[in-house]
């Protein structure tokens, strides 16, 4: 099957981005939600009031149109139908194409304060008037994703924050994404719309996908990313979507000698012993920072993976999409991925 990467007790100022290579769980075709059908927020009066996961209530005279959010956050309010201007976090490639956490994201028409971890530029985002700033957290709701701790006081003084929880140790991508739309609702998404309705019910189809495959053909799925000098194996315990995945049926490789240091939230391995969880399955992180199959062919160990011989790679969104059409995708392609592989291990 082809690969396709086209596309933590920790704090934001740790383990998260510094091991970027490992995704969200290690450290960490739907349409957009740009369509004519889909209600937009400009259209919308007030007031407005949404209270959070931290949690905190805000509350403004009018539905606020001057929205400024994690590029994540971004992608799936924008696949939920509400247009989001402004963004922080990995928006663009070298090359100005989309990252993966932009989604379907009109990236080339958006204001960017900052397309790096660590880089938030506080006087275009002061000058620009923002009304709410939205993000996520991990675990403490006082770290929000990608707001430098260094400027952080001066940053949500300028407007009203909500930060959604990515995760808890214990809720599931299913969750969040259920939060998101409430969220998207709130700004005014029509989540009746018939794109709405649409992209929920491909989500639909692809949990239930996933849950037939996983009980059809109970193969081993590892978790893993590649770096230049490290092969993570990542445990499937903590990380949101492969929760939710693990509910569905989904066996995953449980590593066993994870790294308390860093969290448990993970096993370094040496290239040299990348083959100490056998598996049918890699679900490999796409991310960018993340070694691809293409770069990965001078890793003898890692063409002598059964699986990567077989080639039984799916891409992993290893820092998962939060709405239903967006997550659609990627669920579906673990799903095919089960349903066709082969029994190796």
């Amino acid at each position: 099957m082809a690969f396709d990467a086209d596309k933590v007790k920790f704090g934001r100022r740790g383990l998260l981005a510094g091991c970027g290579a490992l995704g969200l769980t290690g450290a960490l075709a739907a349409c957009g939600g740009g369509d004519d059908d889909a209600d937009s927020t400009e259209e919308s009066t007030g007031p407005w009031k949404f209270t959070d996961d931290q949690p905190v209530t805000s509350e403004l005279d009018h539905v606020p149109t001057k929205l400024v959010a994690y590029t994540g956050m971004a992608a799936a309010l924008y696949d939920f139908g509400v247009e989001v201007p402004a963004v922080f976090g990995p928006t663009t490639n070298e090359d100005g194409s989309p990252t993966g956490q932009a989604g379907n994201l009109p990236v080339a028409d958006l204001e960017v304060f900052g397309n790096t971890y660590g880089e938030f530029d506080v006087e275009a985002y002061a000058t620009w008037g923002p009304e709410v700033l939205l993000t996520h957290f991990y675990y403490d709701p006082a770290t929000l994703w990608y707001i430098p701790a260094e400027s952080q006081e001066n940053i949500t003084g300028l407007a009203e924050v909500v930060a959604l929880s990515a995760d808890d140790g214990a809720n599931t991508q299913d969750q969040i994404i259920g939060r998101h739309a409430e969220l998207a609702e709130s700004l005014g998404a029509d989540l009746a719309s018939e794109q709405n309705a649409a992209n929920k019910e491909a989500y639909d189809a692809a949990v239930a996908a996933l849950t037939e495959a996983a009980a059809a053909n109970p193969v081993t799925v590892l978790a893993c990313s590649a770096a230049a000098e490290i092969f993570y194996a990542s445990n499937p315990a903590m990380g949101n979507d492969m929760r939710f995945f693990t509910e569905l049926g989904v066996n995953f490789v449980v590593p066993d000698n994870l790294d308390a240091d860093t969290g448990s939230y993970f096993e370094s391995l040496s290239w040299e012993n990348a083959d100490k969880y056998p598996a049918d399955i890699l679900f490999l992180d796409a991310r960018v920072q993340a070694l691809q199959p293409d770069a990965l062919t001078e890793f003898p160990t890692w063409t002598a993976l059964p699986a990567v011989q077989e080639g039984q790679i799916v891409a992993w969104d290893a820092e998962p999409m939060y709405s239903y059409g967006l997550a659609a995708k990627s669920i579906q392609a673990l799903a095919d991925a089960i349903v066709n592989a082969k029994k190796l291990v």
